[in-house]
């Protein structure tokens, strides 16, 4: 039998995605956020976020299996999820808004042992995305000694990941992900200050501001890639990490 959906993006308050649990325990968890290349259904103008169309374009193609979406809507996330979020609505789906804007009380008591280790780049965000929903300790992860920053979001092309070294240390919404406070500024504008560092982010993601910034600040490389990275992109990441 084909299993009922509960769909997410970004980071559910932890208190609803428990719930929801309880409620639907044989559910399949997808998370919209990912790229499943599923069809673009053009409901979303060429220049925006890719990740908010993989979000329209994921929810409309299994429409017929989501029995629930938890939408985060604050700065854990962003505006535009607020405005998919009413959009989903009107279209009929069930959704359950989110905000969780939590603050950190004690910034030294962090665990970000997927940040820190010496897992493959790739490897650490896939382990902290997936870790939203499913959650397991890592604290036994043997640690790196950082050569590299890598600032930003999970990007839709997960691949671009891989030019990087095992020894990059997570920054940006991802560690604040891992932190479990996906809305904490503090934690999210962290970066080591002698760390050579890539800010990255999606094109057209209000983020995009925010990462000019610290690149600029901190002297690292800002990088903004739409859907796919070309070449060029790629060359630009590879130089920086070789030339620092």
């Amino acid at each position: 039998m084909t299993k009922d959906i509960i769909a997410f993006w970004g980071y559910p308050e932890k208190n609803i995605t428990d719930k929801t649990k309880l409620e639907h325990p044989d559910a399949l968890w997808i998370d919209l956020d990912i790229n499943y290349n599923y069809p673009d259904l053009k409901l979303i103008p060429e220049n925006y976020c890719v990740i908010i169309k993989n979000i329209v374009n994921n929810a409309f193609c299994l429409k017929d299996r989501i029995i629930k979406i938890l939408a985060p809507i604050g700065k854990d996330k962003c505006d535009s999820a607020y405005f998919i979020s009413e959009i989903l609505t009107l279209e009929g789906f069930d959704i359950v808004q989110t905000v969780f804007e939590d603050k950190c009380k004690d910034y030294n008591s962090l665990k970000l042992p997927i940040s820190t280790s010496n897992l493959p780049l790739r490897k650490k965000v896939e382990l902290i995305t997936g870790n939203i929903i499913d959650r397991k300790d890592y604290q036994n992860l043997e640690k790196c000694t950082p050569a590299f920053g890598f600032w930003g979001v999970p990007p839709n092309d997960l691949s671009i990941l891989e030019l990087f070294p095992d020894n990059t240390e997570v920054f940006g919404w991802i560690r604040a992900v891992e932190a479990g406070y996906p809305g904490d500024f503090n934690i999210e504008t962290y970066v080591k200050k002698d760390l050579p560092t890539i800010f990255f982010t999606q094109a057209f993601c209000s983020k995009t501001a925010l990462a000019k910034y610290l690149a600029n600040k901190y002297e690292g490389l800002f990088i903004d890639i739409d859907a796919v990275p070309n070449n060029s992109t790629k060359a630009k990441i590879e130089a920086f990490l070789k030339l620092r």
